[in-house]
């Protein structure tokens, strides 16, 4: 058997990350089997569907590195595979499966639908379609449609009995058929409803292996009847846990914390996110992390799949986010850092490979990357305390030494030769020549030039990157503040 997977994304906005991980899951059997993953766009809630959603999902599965071998940009032996533009075929099954007794036409209105649910309702009954339509005769059903009567087909749910079904990670489940509801399977407008379009698509693209949440457990009995009507062979059906929030709530796109784009956005790295996407539900059998993405296709085996809902954990995936960055070289960090850098830091005249240097072992998710930077354009108001440090033994008096020292150093440094080592080799001198450790310079030069107790490099660092004239006229205002000239 070749492994066939799918992904089926309905095109109603952003890409959840719960569906991401589905994604991903597909693409990562197929792999591993050598398989093929599809893309089938499911768009047959036209209300619903987002201008420009469908290039969204090319776009963050292609950042993501989930390319697939069959779907509506490329083709495929199968297609089409935007479920819009198969309104044909679900026709032509479903009537197929009213010829067999096995669906139904159904006239009823929506005010007579709303009404029965309400009654239902209120004698404490799960609400469902009452039958109503299901023994109209063939005349009778003729007869509606000919004067123009609205209709819609719906799935006929065997009277008694069971269903059971197989999830490869739930196992075997039996359910009555009496808690069944006739479900729509084609729409007034013509399409089907994704109970219907999904198995027949599925089974016309020879999937082999469905991948999806499982909020689609309940519906897989359904599913079931609808191969045994056609008798169609079942495909394996593999449900995943949700990912929440916390042990309460899912995860919420109010809350900034659902979409992909979300979480890139806030600096986390393509490469971290799938990693630690792949982990929530999923383990390896190891207390292994970190993965790259062929080495998550290797690993991956839908037998590790918990039943258990997957709690998302912002502060472990920022822990490997890091472990990511670091792992980037000098040039991989400047281009992902860069973007993030320039939101802070908008002098043309700076150098951003020192910035990134700096920042490259400081940083966690790209995010952190701006704040720090806020002293870089313009010096902030500072209160001269800041200048008194217990530890390096920094006082007001010996800062104001300090930086009078190292503005007359530093103002000898031709501009040419401004660098990190011609201002370490003039600072470290400063200390040499007062007879004092190194701190009792470098503090106070990093203080004005900053007006920061905390920033991302150092005092040498930070005087080669705001440049010889800047960083000498900051040292003047630290001078100032100290009651020097």
């Amino acid at each position: 058997m070749t492994v066939r997977t799918r992904f089926a994304p309905s095109p109603t906005g952003y890409m959840h990350v719960g569906n991401l991980r589905t994604a991903l899951y597909a693409f990562l059997l197929a792999r591993k089997h050598r398989g093929a993953f599809i893309l089938r766009i499911e768009d047959t809630d036209q209300e619903r569907e987002v201008p420009g959603a469908v290039e969204l999902i090319y776009h963050t599965l292609r950042q993501a590195g989930l390319f697939w071998d069959e779907g509506p940009d490329i083709g495929g032996p199968y297609g089409p595979y935007i479920q819009s533009q198969r309104k044909p075929i679900y026709r032509e099954y479903a009537e197929k499966l009213v010829e067999s007794g096995h669906a139904y036409y159904c006239f009823c209105d929506k005010e007579r639908l709303e009404t029965v649910r309400k009654r239902q309702e209120a004698e404490g009954k799960q609400p469902k379609y009452d039958g109503r339509c299901r023994h109209l005769s063939k005349e009778e059903r003729n007869k509606l449609i000919a004067e123009g009567k609205p209709w819609v087909i719906r799935q006929r749910i065997p009277d008694g009995g069971t269903t059971t079904f197989k999830d490869e990670v739930f196992g075997e489940i039996t359910v009555e058929n009496d808690t069944l509801d006739d479900n729509v399977l084609l729409k007034s407008d013509g399409l089907p409803t994704y109970n219907f379009a999904n198995v027949v698509d599925d089974h016309l693209m020879r999937i082999t292996h469905v991948i999806r949440g499982i909020e689609y457990l309940s519906s897989a009995p359904k599913y079931n009847l609808l191969y045994q009507a056609f008798g169609w062979e079942v495909p394996i059906y593999v449900h995943c846990p949700p990912v929440m929030r916390d042990a309460q709530r899912k995860l919420s796109k109010r809350d900034g914390d659902a979409s992909y784009q979300d979480f890139i956005d806030k600096g986390y790295l393509t490469e971290a996110l799938i990693n630690y996407l792949a982990l929530l539900g999923w383990s390896p059998g190891t207390d292994r992390e970190k993965f790259t993405l062929p080495e998550l296709i290797e690993a991956f085996d839908i037998g590790g799949i918990s039943k258990s809902p997957a709690i998302f954990d912002p502060v472990k995936l920022t822990w490997l986010n890091g472990e990511y960055i670091r792992a980037l070289t000098p040039e991989q960090f400047l281009e992902k850092a860069t973007p993030f850098i320039r939101q802070a830091v908008k002098r043309e005249d700076v150098p951003l490979h020192a910035i990134a240097a700096v920042l490259h072992e400081r940083t966690e998710k790209l995010s952190d990357i701006p704040p720090q930077l806020d002293f870089i354009d313009s010096l902030p108001d500072y209160p001269v305390e800041l200048f008194v440090h217990k530890k390096s033994k920094t006082t007001l008096e010996n800062s104001l030494t300090s930086l009078t020292s190292a503005r007359e150093v530093l103002a000898t440094i031709p501009d040419s030769s401004w660098n990190e080592e011609s201002v370490r080799a003039a600072l470290l001198g400063v200390a040499e020549k007062l007879g004092v450790k190194n701190a009792i310079v470098l503090w106070p030069v990093r203080v004005a030039l900053s007006g920061k107790e905390f920033t991302p490099g150092g005092a040498i660092e930070i005087a080669y990157i705001l440049g010889k004239n800047e960083a000498i006229r900051r040292i003047g205002i630290g001078i100032e503040k100290l009651g020097g000239k």
